[in-house]
């Protein structure tokens, strides 16, 4: 699992039919960027957890994705 920070979204005017009615995001993670699909609607400048490989198409209706946002995370308190 990794940390990232939305940046905004991906938009395609045509998809594989396995891909409808999914939301891909832009997320900057310390690694760099990386578009996911997002499973809990997160917006831009939201923080979330990212899920990877195999973990994330399972969490995409076993669509082929390799990231997957999975939780939005609060900020901290202090």
């Amino acid at each position: 699992m990794k940390i990232g920070t939305v940046l905004g979204s991906v938009w395609s005017s045509r998809k594989a039919q396995c891909l409808m009615g999914q939301t891909f995001l832009v997320v900057r993670t310390v690694a760099g960027e990386v578009v996911a699909a997002d499973q809990v609607g997160a917006g831009p400048g939201d923080q979330v957890l990212l899920v990877m490989g195999s973990a994330a198409a399972r969490f995409s209706m076993e669509a082929p994705v390799d990231a997957a946002v999975v939780a939005i995370l609060d900020p901290e308190k202090k």
